[in-house]
């Protein structure tokens, strides 16, 4: 019994020491992962140019109070100190109810502040406040949109970010810069402006002989103040001042120019509502600077005040500062008429500024005296909606806008040219529009609706422009007077008709028939309420088809099924049904929608209207498999709010990619050649299991940055081996030494901004493109090069590492500007030339054929030095048609052996930002979105019938941990990263990642809060729990041997 007792007692010795090793082991496992835990927001002190304190935040209630209120609320709640202070807003409107208050909070604790805050019941939301930053810039005469902007020779400006503006012709250009790497900068909007009398051209003189001259008209103009005495104005009502300087008067002269364009009553630059009531709101200071609490407590006085008309000559590409974008929703609900500028970033698409992009603003395009769209006119789609939906029309309508004459500062005339020129004009037509109406009945009539609808139906369109470049065309003053005469409240459709036959307006649509089989066609309308701020939907849209031929169409709606404020949207999918694949002819019908809204003041009944919107499309039958092209605009990702780099690093004055990178924005070029081509090109905005490939001969990638779901890599691999599917695939740079150098302090959102990826996502690119063993390197190649006699510009792309033998790869001597590549470009200028660097592929696989190509640039429009159009068009044919040219599969080209590299020499993804914030994939379900066919809509797609896992990668966490735009480590860069950490990151085995636990290596994975410590410390105390009570254990039957009368110890 004693040997036995003996025995048993060192047994449960050796367990509790194994039970301590496995916890210390298990320990020893999760710790790696501590370093890595949040992805914190760097906050720094410091004031910026103007004097305020940078750790400035919005506090937005659920309630309008005293401003007081609030504060007694917040110090109620969180108790006096603790990191934080009310900062008291001392303007006019401090007099009136708010709803939100402005907060100063210590960098130090900015986290814990700003979360309290926000958990608070009678808190809605915690927003940094922007700051607004314009230039006064001169605008280019051939547009482009490189005449200004927040960037220029690769530094940012001080301000939020804006696009380029246009001032005064005899101004010279003035750039504050700041380095963008690196550097503690603002983000700004702009104010965009830059000879002529245009009263007259619209008829003004009409209206002010029948009496209509603006009187009683309440005009709000926010921009840069007024001067108390300016001759050129007789009914300047008030003037407030809105910034941190002491001052009412405008001392940059843009503030007076607008207003003279509305108002003025000098002979040399009349306004067109002389009469007008001007209101001066002063919402940027003499540095140009603004922030969104100046705006907000702005708004919030217009609508206390109750203004008619209000004029924003403002815009930028960030429509998601929501304070900002949510109170132009309020600003309009409370019946203000808004006007703003559309953009200077023309010629290109893509390029809207907000907030003229809002459906319930009238955005103004610009036009010359010859009735063409200026080439600084920002052109549409709106881009809110990319990638699974399809852009809204803007602008609604042009007015001129180049050699405008105006009101200088102090007095005097002088011309500007721009966007903002334009958006006055609008502002003062719609100011003379007003005053038709009796004072007494303007409330009951007019409404940011029904002055769209009067603007839209009597605008002249324009012979040449699309629909995206002049809306419903050119400004008709008189024509809109006729319909005001007799509006009666209705809801309409905006555009009202879908013409596949009025080429060119009806771009893109008259450019491609439908056919059966095809993803559906998608075409985004605005509903105009003009019964009521709300609306609502009676019933689902219905389609009309004129005869028979029209049933072979088949119409999904998605759209608003609550209208507000003011205005929803409809979108039609349209696809031709099976029995229609060999139908030639046009299909003709209406759509039609019936709106209703709650009876007005006096009325017993609701409002109600029918809208309609005409269709005339154009069918023809399927196209064969070898012209149809599939484009991938599901893994696009675009700023905002993702910092997603421009593509071609030899542009230094737009740094970032926020076009939208469609088929119809900056690829529009593209698209147009290959119709002329003779192929038809679809637009995919879901994952790849969406697609069937038997009906493609190539699906299209060009400059895409998001990843790929596992089920996606697997279904492309069997569609082009099994299926016969083409693949054409446009790459990029990606460099991540290059993106930490990019990367910039934001004193408003209190981050480091850094880019989520290159010009693509290689990495992501490099795992898709696995099964066929292709892969890109991180190389930076730039030059010149030529192919048959073509010319070709390599604009920042990338070369490739990987390619297999039987292939043939083309490669040319160009330069390295990435970081490592420095110094070997050093070392091959010293020596007889430079290597040369592979960029073109193509290879057969299996019954499909693959070409890979490291640059889009030459496919892009914005930043295009030359095309290579030419280039695609080979490619296709031979990924589609299996067609070889011959200069392109010469047998020199030809490789015997394949191109390799060991997986550490592929580049990794970067372990320091939070992308699956941005990704369609990281953290998301795989579905079929309602731009797929119809018959995969909200399923896995074709041949899975399982649930598609979420995919999650190293370095990618899956939540959120901060509010500023790709928030890194405070010093994500000092992490230690081990050669075994490295391979794991690249797509090492499991085994590597378990050699690299034992081996101490920290891992490039983060993990939820919990397994930072909560399991490991839990493991660690069971194992000491163990140990203590197997002590105790023994320590009883010692005791009960000896014959002890101590048992009650050993049991406690």
């Amino acid at each position: 019994m004693a040997a036995r007792r003996r025995t048993s007692s060192r047994f449960p010795f050796k367990s509790a020491v194994f039970a301590a090793v496995i916890s210390i082991f298990l320990f020893r496992y999760f710790a790696p992962f501590r370093r890595k835990e949040t992805l914190t927001l760097v906050s720094e002190g410091g004031k910026n140019e103007t004097g305020r304190n940078n750790n400035n935040y919005i506090v937005r209630f659920r309630e309008y109070k005293k401003a007081e209120d609030h504060r007694r609320y917040l110090e109620s709640e969180l108790g006096l100190g603790g990191g934080w202070e009310w900062i008291e807003r001392r303007n006019p409107a401090m007099k009136f109810a708010t709803d939100f208050g402005l907060v100063a909070v210590e960098g130090s604790v900015a986290e814990r502040v700003v979360g309290e805050i926000g958990k608070l019941e009678m808190v809605k939301d915690v927003n940094v406040d922007v700051s607004y930053k314009r230039e006064l810039l001169g605008v280019s005469g051939s547009g482009g949109g490189g005449g200004g902007g927040s960037f220029s020779d690769g530094k940012k400006r001080p301000g939020k970010i804006f696009t380029s503006m246009s001032f005064s012709e005899d101004e010279e250009r003035h750039h504050a810069v700041a380095e963008t790497s690196n550097s503690s900068i603002h983000w700004g909007r702009e104010l965009l402006a830059q000879k002529s009398q245009v009263t007259s051209l619209f008829g003004a003189d009409v209206l002010w002989s029948k009496g209509y001259t603006g009187a009683k008209v309440k005009m709000a103009i926010f921009d840069t103040g007024i001067r108390f005495d300016h001759p050129h104005f007789r009914n300047i009502k008030e003037r407030t001042n809105w910034t941190s300087e002491d001052t009412l008067n405008d001392n940059l002269g843009h503030g007076t120019f607008v207003a003279g364009v509305i108002a003025g009553q000098d002979e040399e630059c009349l306004g067109f509502a002389p009469d007008a009531e001007i209101y001066a709101f002063r919402v940027f200071t003499d540095a140009q600077v603004s922030y969104t609490s100046w705006f907000l407590d702005a708004f919030n006085y217009a609508i206390a005040t109750k203004m008619d008309v209000l004029n924003l000559s403002i815009g930028g590409p960030d429509f998601l500062d929501l304070p900002f974008v949510e109170k132009i929703w309020e600003i309009t609900a409370n019946n203000i008429i808004m006007v703003s500028a559309i953009g200077n970033d023309g010629p290109l698409y893509g390029t809207l500024n907000n907030p003229a992009d809002q459906s319930d603003v009238i955005g103004v395009g610009g036009i010359d005296y010859n009735d063409h769209i200026a080439p600084f006119s920002s052109r549409g789609m709106s881009t809110w909606e990319i990638p699974h939906g399809y852009g809204r029309v803007k602008p609604d309508v042009v007015a001129y806008g180049k050699d405008i004459m105006g009101s200088k500062i102090s007095s005097g005339c002088k011309s500007l040219s721009g966007t903002s020129v334009a958006s006055p004009v609008v502002a003062g037509v719609v100011c003379l529009l007003v005053s038709v109406i009796p004072e007494s009945d303007r409330k009951a009539i007019l409404n940011p609706a029904s002055m769209k609808q009067a603007l839209v139906e009597g605008a002249a369109k324009l012979s040449g422009p699309n629909l995206y470049e002049q809306g419903a065309g050119r400004v008709n003053l008189l024509e809109s007077y006729e319909i005001l005469k007799i509006y009666q409240p209705r809801a309409t459709i905006f555009p009202g008709i879908l013409d596949f036959s009025d080429c060119p307006y009806s771009w893109p649509f008259c450019r491609q028939p439908l056919y059966a089989g095809a993803m559906p066609i998608m075409f985004n309308a605005t509903i105009l309420n003009g019964m009521g701020v709300i609306g609502y939907v009676e019933s689902p849209p219905i389609w009309n088809p004129s005869d028979e031929d029209g049933n072979l169409l088949n119409i999904h709606f998605t759209y608003s099924e609550i209208i507000w404020p003011w205005t929803g949207y409809i979108a039609l999918h349209m696809q031709i049904k099976e029995e229609g694949a060999q139908f030639s002819g046009e299909i003709e019908g209406n759509v039609t929608l019936t709106i209703y809204s709650p009876p007005s003041p006096g009325e017993k009944t609701k409002r109600r209207s029918t809208c309609v919107l005409h269709l005339k499309l154009q069918v023809v039958p399927t196209p064969p498999r070898s012209k149809r092209i599939l484009w991938d605009q599901f893994h696009n990702i675009k700023y905002p709010p993702g910092y997603i780099p421009r593509d071609s690093l030899d542009v230094r004055n737009d740094i970032l990619d926020w076009h939208g990178d469609h088929l119809h924005t900056n690829f529009h070029i593209m698209f147009n050649m290959l119709r002329d081509a003779g192929y038809y090109v679809e637009t995919l905005g879901s994952p790849f299991t969406c697609f069937d490939a038997r009906h493609y001969g190539t699906l299209l990638l060009v400059d895409l940055e998001d990843e790929y779901f596992a089920e996606e890599i697997e279904k492309l691999r069997d569609d082009v081996i099994n299926s016969g599917l083409g693949l054409a695939v446009f790459a990029e740079w990606y460099n991540v030494d290059t993106m930490v150098k990019m990367r910039f302090f934001d004193d408003n959102t209190r981050s480091w901004w850094t880019p989520v990826t290159g010009g693509a996502n290689v990495p992501g690119l490099n795992d898709l493109l696995a099964p066929f063993g292709i892969a890109f390197g991180d190389k930076i190649l730039n030059g010149d090069f030529s192919i048959d006699g073509e010319q070709s510009r390599y604009a920042s792309g990338t070369d490739i590492v990987r390619f297999p033998s039987g292939g043939y790869v083309h490669g040319f001597p160009l330069l390295d500007s990435s970081e490592s590549g420095a110094t070997q470009n050093v070392l091959s200028n010293s020596g007889s030339g430079k290597a040369d660097s592979p960029i073109l592929g193509l290879v057969e696989a299996g019954e499909g054929r693959i070409a890979v190509y490291g640059d889009s640039n030459c496919l892009d429009s914005s930043h295009m030095v030359t095309n290579c159009y030419w280039l695609l068009k080979k490619l296709l044919d031979f990924t589609s048609s299996s067609a070889r040219d011959p200069l392109l599969f010469s047998p020199s080209a030809k490789q015997d052996m394949a191109i390799y590299v060991d997986d550490n020499q592929l580049p990794s993804r970067r372990t320091d930002v939070n992308f699956s914030s941005y990704s369609a994939v990281l953290g998301q379900d795989l579905i079929c979105r309602r731009d797929s066919r119809f018959e995969v809509w909200g399923t896995k797609g074709y041949n899975l019938h399982v649930r598609g896992r979420n995919r999650r990668l190293p370095g990618y966490p899956i939540i959120d941990l901060g509010r500023g735009l790709n928030s890194t480590t405070a010093n994500p860069f000092k992490v230690k990263h081990s050669k075994v950490t490295e391979r794991r990151n690249k797509g090492d085995t499991q085994g590597n990642h378990l050699l690299g636990i034992l081996n101490g290596d920290e891992l490039d994975m983060p993990v939820l809060v919990g397994s930072h410590w909560l399991v490991p410390a839990a493991i660690a105390i069971t194992g000491v729990l163990l140990f203590l009570s197997i002590w105790r254990i023994r320590q009883r039957r010692r005791r009960r041997k000896r014959g002890s009368g101590s048992g009650r110890l050993g049991n406690l």
